[in-house]
């Protein structure tokens, strides 16, 4: 018997601490959702709940006056195939993505190696040229270049001061989609420093050994710095298309989207849609083509870096 009480405890004696360590992981468990509950419910609340509305309503006539109808697909209609604003607005926004995204890229990384050098004074003017990234999107930088590009603004006295004709920047449909592609190329900062911090992780003595090979700056350049910095061109590429289609304040504020709807982008019609015009169901299915643009857009760089981006771990591939 006592052979059996012994052999009975001692089968026990696991079982309950498999119990107590149970009781010990869901206790552990519980304050971890705890200190993540105020995240977790201001996500349900303001980015999930928002958007299963959203998505209510864009199949519906919803105008902010009265109650929402059902009507199917006709606002996804409409837009495609009867909205030549629409077709305007997504025209603008694709020239805008497709000329300032690699320029304030190419901008950003010669900025970044000028200032890889370590020489005294670059963390200063690192600091300088971060700073339009911070304020480049403020209402008053807005304000601030539709004085400079205006009429009687700086840019046209230099270019008078230079024997050069004057010329109406933002009020001439050739010229005010440029103006808004300049501030944004100058808000170069971010993908800088991002750039910047790439090119400290590449180990000093690839390029000692390049050079004893007899390699130059550009042959390094190309060999060396573009290779391992592909991964970080392909972050920033990523950011910075997500980012340029949701452009708003520059245009709102500058040219109001025009002369003759030349500058109006996609959030700029969005907003004019929605709490200009109450169309509010016609607006969330604006809103819900321009995550689908931006998810295939995304989906594509994603299939197609394996083309041309190159990780340590690939081994070299």
């Amino acid at each position: 018997m006592k052979e059996n009480n012994a052999v009975s405890t001692e089968k026990s004696e696991p079982f309950e601490k498999t119990k107590q360590q149970k009781r010990k992981e869901l206790k552990q468990n519980l304050t971890g959702y705890a200190i993540i509950s105020p995240w977790l419910i201001g996500f349900l609340l303001l980015i999930v709940g928002p958007m299963i509305a959203s998505l209510y309503l864009s199949f519906t006539n919803y105008d902010m006056l009265s109650a929402a109808s059902w009507v199917g697909l006709d606002n996804y209609k409409n837009i495609l195939t009867s909205d030549p604003r629409f077709m305007q607005a997504l025209k603008v926004t694709l020239v805008f993505v497709f000329i300032s995204t690699p320029l304030k890229l190419i901008f950003a990384l010669l900025l970044a190696m000028l200032f890889n050098t370590g020489r005294k004074g670059t963390g200063l003017f690192t600091t300088i040229y971060y700073i339009p990234s911070i304020i480049g999107g403020s209402v008053a930088i807005a304000v601030v270049w539709k004085q400079l590009f205006g009429r009687n603004g700086a840019m046209n006295e230099i270019m008078a001061t230079l024997g050069l004709p004057t010329m109406n920047w933002i009020g001439n449909p050739d010229t005010a989609l440029s103006v808004l592609i300049i501030l944004v190329i100058w808000q170069f900062g971010s993908p800088m420093i991002i750039f910047l911090a790439g090119l400290r992780q590449i180990p000093a003595e690839l390029y000692e050994a390049a050079s004893v090979d007899g390699a130059g700056r550009f042959r390094q350049f190309m060999k060396i710095t573009l290779p391992m910095l592909t991964p970080v061109i392909f972050f920033n590429l990523i950011m910075q298309t997500i980012g340029g289609f949701m452009t708003f304040t520059q245009s709102y504020l500058i040219t109001g989207g025009g002369p003759l709807d030349a500058t109006l982008f996609y959030a700029v019609y969005l907003y004019e849609v929605a709490f200009e015009y109450l169309r509010m169901g016609y607006a969330s299915a604006m809103a819900w083509i321009l995550l689908i643009l931006i998810g295939v857009i995304t989906l594509i760089l994603f299939k197609t870096s394996n083309l041309w981006v190159h990780y340590e771990s690939d081994g070299g591939k």
